[in-house]
């Protein structure tokens, strides 16, 4: 066995029982007695800095270290970074506010930095700090290192971040403003009658509630089709509720809903609305059908409306997914959505500690489904395609503006 290999053995059976100066003074012993690179090799084989081994050598050569019970001087050890440099956490937050999930202050939140990235960022703003020191701070902050998880729902775009912070900086721009803000989606369809709920709620011992054998659809009810709009400023939910099927004609229709009945009160002298989509489904930045409706939502109230699609295969940081969906399904888990004034009024039931009211509707009318938009009706809708992705952000003016 080697030196150094020897020191290891030693100091991993010894060091777990001594307290820092008994560490530091052994370690310090042992590299005198090695002489030349003796410091070096207790710094490898103990972990000890090598600047904490040579004090501890000044100490038993002044002869001073042995005496008293004191293991550290008063006020000794290193300070926290946090107590030396007063705006390392401030300036860490700016750099993963927009960039990390679940900031109730950022209108988008999602994870794309890793520490070593934000260790360069923050040392460019004079900070001394480590991608290891980050990782702590991140820690204590509440973040945690995940794993990734199942949710994307196709290939990753190589603009994907820059159409994020391009939605972000759009939304901050009109909550600033005042004007109005929402995430649209259709939530899961739900089968209507006596079917499985899952999830769990309290009921006495030995009386669950019984609930059809096979979830085969209805024919008389059929599913519902839970369209919902989620006002970012507000923090209030609305969903319409369809009973046929989801189309564009449908998407719009619940918009204009929200804007009759809580909208056009709420901002009352907004001239622009910004709406937040997938990039697929009913309101599909690829659907003709979405595009005509809200032209005509546009020449009704006279909002110019700006549109910002998620890429393809992010519709989990869709707003409403978190924000609202989410409540929604905790509130109806485990009861059977019997009827549609079931589904309604549990929808409209939800609430959470931190002020989110949801409405609903019922809208009983049928869509149709496949309905064709010729290309001489597309020519004269007024789509002003933005400069950065023209076909996912947009903007539709009033034709009478």
């Amino acid at each position: 066995m080697n030196v150094l290999a020897t020191y290891t053995h030693k100091y991993a059976q010894l060091l777990s029982a001594l307290d820092e100066r008994a560490k530091r003074l052994v370690v310090a012993s042992d590299a005198k007695v090695l002489g030349h690179g003796g410091i070096q090799i207790a710094h490898r084989a103990s972990g000890l800095d090598r600047k904490t081994i040579a004090r501890g050598l000044k100490e038993l050569e002044a002869g001073v270290a042995l005496a008293g019970n004191r293991i550290r001087q008063t006020g000794g050890g290193r300070k926290k970074l946090t107590e030396v440099d007063r705006t390392v956490l401030t300036d860490l937050h700016d750099l993963v506010a927009d960039s990390s999930r679940g900031d109730p202050e950022s209108p988008l939140r999602w994870t794309s930095k890793s520490t070593r990235t934000l260790a360069t960022n923050l040392q460019a703003r004079h900070h001394a700090i480590s991608y290891g020191t980050v990782a702590s701070l991140l820690a204590k902050e509440g973040y945690s290192l995940q794993a990734n998880r199942k949710t994307a729902e196709g290939a990753s775009h190589p603009d994907r971040d820059a159409q994020f912070q391009y939605i972000n900086s759009r939304t901050k721009e009109y909550l600033a403003a005042g004007d109005p803000v929402i995430s649209v989606d259709t939530k899961k369809k739900e089968l209507v009658g006596n079917f499985k709920n899952s999830g769990q709620i309290w009921l006495p011992t030995g009386k669950p509630i019984e609930v059809n054998v096979h979830d085969f659809a209805d024919k008389e009810l059929g599913k519902a089709v839970p369209y919902g709009i989620y006002d970012i400023g507000a923090d209030h939910g609305y969903v319409n509720v369809g009973i046929t099927h989801d189309t564009g004609e449908f998407a719009v229709a619940s918009i204009r809903r929200w804007w009759v009945q809580l909208g056009k009160e709420h901002y009352r002298h907004a001239k622009r609305l910004l709406i937040t989509a997938d990039s697929g489904g009913s309101n599909g930045y690829r659907l003709r059908l979405w595009k005509k409706e809200l032209q005509a939502f546009a020449d009704k109230t006279g909002l110019e409306i700006t549109i910002c699609h998620f890429p393809p295969g992010t519709s989990k940081w869709n707003k409403i997914e978190h924000r609202l969906f989410s409540f929604i399904s905790i509130n109806w888990r485990g009861r059977p959505l019997t009827s549609y004034e079931v589904i309604v009024n549990l929808i409209a039931s939800t609430r959470t500690k931190t002020g989110l009211k949801v409405y609903a509707v019922l809208d009983g009318r049928k869509y149709q489904l496949r309905k064709k938009v010729s290309d001489t009706e597309m020519k004269v809708l007024q789509i002003m395609p933005h400069e950065f992705h023209g076909e996912w952000n947009y903007t539709i003016r009033p034709k009478h503006s």
